[in-house]
């Protein structure tokens, strides 16, 4: 898994025109320290600083200190959830799905069986 691109900071910067900074606060992935993480755009491109940012899924961030990015720039210890449901019958790897059933999978709503109070 790597970094976070230049292009995926500027669609950032894009989204949230407001803001001259974006922020990251939060631990570090592999020691556990808190970590403030800060883009900002200057004339001579995007400045990080803090640490380094990961995005394996839209919008789904994790954190490295400097310390640990310099030791290791990849993150270490990360393993993908895998999520297993029933289709046609029994139970598969939803990441193993055709398309189609991956888009029915992520329509369903959770339901409560208790009944409100």
């Amino acid at each position: 898994m790597a970094n976070m691109t230049v292009e995926r900071l500027h669609e950032l910067f894009d989204e949230y025109p407001d803001k001259e900074n974006l922020m990251w606060e939060g631990v570090c992935h592999d020691c556990q320290s808190s970590v403030i993480i800060t883009a900002s755009p200057q004339p001579d491109g995007i400045h990080v600083n803090g640490g380094s940012v990961f995005e394996p899924k839209t919008n789904k961030f994790f954190l490295k200190c400097n310390t640990c990015y310099e030791k290791e720039p990849a993150l270490s210890n990360f393993q993908n959830c895998e999520v297993y449901s029933r289709v046609v019958g029994y139970l598969r790897p939803v990441t193993q799905w055709n398309d189609g059933k991956q888009a029915e999978f992520n329509d369903r709503k959770m339901f409560n069986t208790q009944p409100e109070s």
